[in-house]
């Protein structure tokens, strides 16, 4: 526990005007970042005698050891950064909004040339307009069912859509009326272009025109007899109602708007946002959490805007926002929403009528939430704690494993053999330290040697850390009589490829290109030990990483392995394992660790192996890069027809000069051509599948592998 007074600034030194201030932990880390009007009197307030603070405050103050700030010219300039900052660095001690699930909304492809309908998640596209977000995805789809008939427009994917301009067959919406298959020429791309326009008009509460419009076209074909086409007017009409009926008026002056209500106890915070479009809510959202600082219910709004609007522009910023207290101050956060949507936005509390009756539904619905998650979590807790302290008393720890780290070796027949690395945070999945290994050691399938190479890559790095940072030297950090860097053992100046998720391959290098770089306060890759280290295997697998950790000089870690057949705990150096309970909690955390680290593994391996069999000819044509490729195949159809074209066919692509189709046509002459495919089912041979046809995409880091899945046994994969 730091003193705050041995980090504690100068008076004089902290500038009197506005900027953002971040708290830094011993390892550099940022742990809080905050804004202020005045940085000098809000600095002030941390420094002062504990007993004063806030306990959440006092617990910050007290892990910090540094703190530094930035000064801006406005107050709005300090909400911008606090916002960035917050996202950048992720500071525990900051209130973050755990958002349970990814909202679908519907997207309207306007971007494209025949837009296309269809649910979407995450993150924004340009080009793209929305509406939502939707609880439920069954809730999008019957509202587009219904308006099909009305707005028949593409809702196909880009695959079913080429297959049908190539067959010039559209799909069954096409034949029953709910698509007007443009991908067949039954209407122009400008036409189909306005179809998908009225419905984006439809869907944003520009509903009384339309109808009014088709209730005067059904009464027209009534009045000249035509009777069916009258009939067809009216069953649209009666779509069209029942699709608004899904979404009731609650607000009768066409309001946007959205409403904002929290629901609080000391130590957690639910906020529920109600969107409300042309007057009907047309989606509802809440967040959870924890007040890991002392704040009030107007910070706790100011938060719950920049979490909701931060990545928002135009439209989706509405003219008013409605909420149960306003931040303080408020013009800077009034003025940043302004400049989100580049129109005035009302920023206010509803005093009367609807919109403080439906502010009151919103409230009551932040408090249900609030008691749900307060319920679930409490079981969550006590589950989890009981799980750590079984599985400290089981391994011998002095303490609970707060931090756990799992390892897994995958191959198929020894090919692709890849490593995964997980972590688990107080019994819960951290999943931005996930990382992943190519074994590049050594050839074949040997699962012991792989472990060992992963483990002493992986704590390699973390004694590259401590070196840096100055952890070993003794006697004082810099002083005279501090002893020399310790030599870290088995360390290469080769790079092995070692790739973490979502990020670029990273190397084993300790210095020079591949060194680590200076601390800027976002977390490292491999900076932080585990207190327990798990191994998918048994007793081999254990030793394995055990004497990696040996010969590193790493004593404090401890190591422990679970096998699958009978779900045994091994412990290095000992005869018989360690048998927990099929009933325990320890046991059970265990093997949702064991379990995470396989489906990590085994869908990295499967993604290589998958890049390996789509491999082309083409790809080792020196100088050929991906454009040029893709304008051979759609030029030739295949690279069977490739192959057989002469030097002067290949140079009619654009872009393929005869030098390159030499080049071209000798590769393709070496390479042996891959033998036919065959269906297994009816002994049919198969011709070529084209290049340009869609790739099958390799399982997703986030996507569990179904447990009944033969995860392609019959080539042993492991």
């Amino acid at each position: 526990m730091a003193d705050p007074s041995s980090y504690r600034p100068r008076p004089g030194d902290v500038p009197d005007c506005p900027g953002v201030y971040k708290f830094r932990d011993e390892h550099r880390r940022v742990i809080y970042v905050g804004k202020a009007k005045s940085l000098r009197q809000r600095l002030a307030n941390y420094f002062q005698d504990l007993a004063n603070l806030h306990p959440r405050t006092r617990s910050m103050v007290t892990t910090a050891a540094s703190v530094e700030w930035t000064v801006v010219s406005t107050e709005v300039e300090a909400l911008q950064l606090e916002y960035s900052w917050i996202k950048e660095f992720d500071p525990r001690f900051n209130v973050k909004y755990r958002d349970d699930k990814s909202y679908p909304y519907l997207a309207v492809t306007m971007n494209e040339q025949f837009p296309r309908v269809q649910v979407m998640r995450g993150h924004k596209k340009k080009g793209v307009r929305y509406f939502g977000p939707y609880a439920h995805a069954w809730a999008i789809r019957d509202t587009v069912d219904l308006l099909l008939r009305v707005f028949p427009v593409r809702t196909c994917s880009a695959g079913v859509f080429k297959n049908a301009a190539r067959t010039d067959r559209p799909c069954l919406l096409g034949y029953i009326g709910k698509c007007s298959a443009p991908c067949v020429g039954r209407i122009s791309a400008e036409d189909h272009w306005d179809l998908a326009d009225e419905f984006c008009d439809f869907m944003a509460g520009r509903t009384g025109t339309y109808l009014r419009r088709l209730e005067k076209q059904m009464t027209e074909a009534a009045e000249e007899l035509e009777y069916e086409r009258a009939a067809r007017l009216r069953d649209d009409i009666e779509a069209l109602k029942k699709a608004m009926e899904k979404n009731a008026v609650v607000l009768a002056d066409a309001t946007d708007a959205d409403l904002i209500a929290v629901a609080e106890d000391e130590l957690e915070a639910a906020v529920q946002i109600f969107h409300v479009r042309g007057g009907r809510v047309r989606g509802q959202r809440g967040w959870v959490t924890d007040k890991v600082e002392e704040i009030t219910t107007g910070a706790l709004v100011e938060h719950a805007l920049q979490q909701l609007y931060g990545e928002e522009t135009g439209d989706a910023v509405p003219r008013e926002v409605l909420v149960p207290a306003l931040p303080d101050p408020v013009d800077p956060v009034q003025q940043w929403l302004t400049e989100r949507r580049g129109s005035g936005v009302s920023l206010r509390i509803p005093q009367r009528g609807d919109k403080k009756a439906l502010m009151e539904t919103v409230q009551r619905n932040a408090q249900q939430t609030l008691m749900l998650h307060k319920t679930k979590r409490a079981s969550d807790l006590t589950t989890r704690s009981r799980a750590l302290e079984e599985i400290a008393d089981a391994l011998g720890l002095d303490s609970a494993p707060l931090r756990i780290e799992c390892y897994d070796i995958s191959h198929l027949q020894g090919e692709d053999v890849v490593a995964s690395m997980v972590v688990f945070e107080d019994g819960l999945q951290r999943k931005s330290e996930y990382r992943r290994f190519q074994i590049k050691g050594f050839a074949g399938q040997d699962d012991v040697r792989s472990m060992h190479e992963v483990i002493t890559r992986r704590f390699r790095r973390y004694l590259a850390e401590k070196e840096r940072t100055g952890e070993w030297a003794e006697d004082g950090a810099g002083g005279t009589d501090a002893e020399p860097a310790r030599t870290i053992p088995g360390t290469r100046t080769t790079p092995g490829t070692l790739t973490g998720t979502g990020t670029p391959a990273q190397t084993d290098v300790l210095d020079g290109p591949g060194a680590l770089t200076e601390d800027d306060g976002r977390p490292k890759r491999f900076a932080y030990p585990p207190q327990l280290v798990v191994v998918d295997g048994g007793k081999p697998q254990v030793a394995a990483a055990q004497r990696a950790l040996d010969e590193l000089g790493i004593d404090d870690i401890a190591v422990c392995g679970l096998a699958k057949r009978l779900e045994e705990v091994w412990l290095p150096g000992e005869d018989d394992p360690v048998v927990l309970p099929r009933t325990s909690e320890g046991l059970y955390l265990l093997q949702r660790v064991r379990d995470e680290a396989h489906r990590f593994a085994i869908t990295y391996q499967r993604s290589k192996r998958a890049k390996r069999i789509r491999s082309s000819p083409l790809d080792d044509v020196p100088g050929l890069g991906a454009t040029r490729k893709q304008a051979l195949i759609k030029h030739f159809g295949s690279v069977k027809k490739l192959r057989s074209a002469t030097i002067d066919q290949i140079c009619e692509v654009p872009g393929i000069g005869r030098k390159t189709a030499e080049t071209i046509a000798a590769a393709l002459a070496q390479a042996a051509p891959a033998a036919p495919a065959v269906n297994t089912a009816t002994g049919e041979i198969m011709d070529d599948v084209e290049d340009g046809a869609p790739e099958t995409t390799a399982d997703a880091p986030g996507e569990p592998v179904p447990t009944g899945a033969p995860d392609e046994r019959r080539g042993q994969e492991t």
